[in-house]
């Protein structure tokens, strides 16, 4: 999804947005989480930054979605080298596979929460992206998913059991069905915990501002 208009549950927040982001308030807006929660077992393992993070941002993301690829590979590593390393911002992940145009996102998020069940979520999440190419047309990806898991040091016994069993499939469905409640259809979408939706692939130079404007008035106020 190309665009990005930005939508904020709370009014009255003033911010100077580069690209066009079309800024609006939204009555009864939720100010909740889409899809996740402490009962959540592995958002640990999601999270890139310090839990005393001010700011928390819920990404919503497809693996086989090229907007998703670009944000991933291109966006995230500046956002984490900027924000996240120096405490301002928590990062989490969140899965929202568009089964009905990518026939093997749900695949790949399966993999990657079973790749999360032994502490090695993100090795694999930027390996699926970077290799996105190659595993999203094929008719199986299976077995070109499972390689990856040599690129990411991890035994391939250690994958087998849950991706034959299926054990991390409720955990992707039930988080794509929160997003769906929460009115989130496209990806990539961002949650600003407290704030509102970020839709699309928006720039790096539009979190710049979004996120100092945010960053600042943490810092002021008493």
């Amino acid at each position: 999804m190309p665009r990005w208009p930005l939508v904020w549950a709370g009014a009255g927040l003033a911010l100077l947005l580069a690209g066009g982001i079309a800024l609006g308030s939204v009555r009864g807006a939720s100010t909740r989480p889409p899809a996740a929660g402490p009962q959540d077992p592995m958002l640990a393992q999601r999270t890139k930054g310090v839990a005393t993070a001010p700011l928390t941002i819920y990404e919503m993301s497809d693996f086989q979605c090229p907007y998703c690829r670009r944000q991933a590979l291109e966006v995230l590593p500046i956002i984490e080298k900027e924000f996240i390393n120096t405490g301002k911002v928590r990062w989490i992940f969140l899965n929202l596979p568009i089964t009905q145009i990518h026939a093997n996102a749900a695949a790949a998020a399966e993999f990657a929460m079973c790749a999360a069940k032994i502490g090695k979520f993100w090795p694999v999440h930027d390996l699926l992206f970077s290799y996105q190419e190659k595993w999203a047309p094929l008719k199986d990806p299976g077995p070109f998913l499972i390689t990856l898991a040599d690129s990411a040091g991890i035994p391939r016994d250690d994958l087998t059991g849950c991706l034959q069993g299926h054990e991390t499939r409720d955990l992707v469905q039930s988080e794509a069905e929160g997003a769906a409640k929460s009115g989130v259809s496209s990806t990539p979408t961002v949650y600003i915990e407290g704030v509102g939706m970020l839709r699309g692939a928006a720039p790096v130079e539009a979190y710049r501002q979004i996120l100092d404007s945010l960053w600042k008035q943490k810092a002021t106020r008493p």
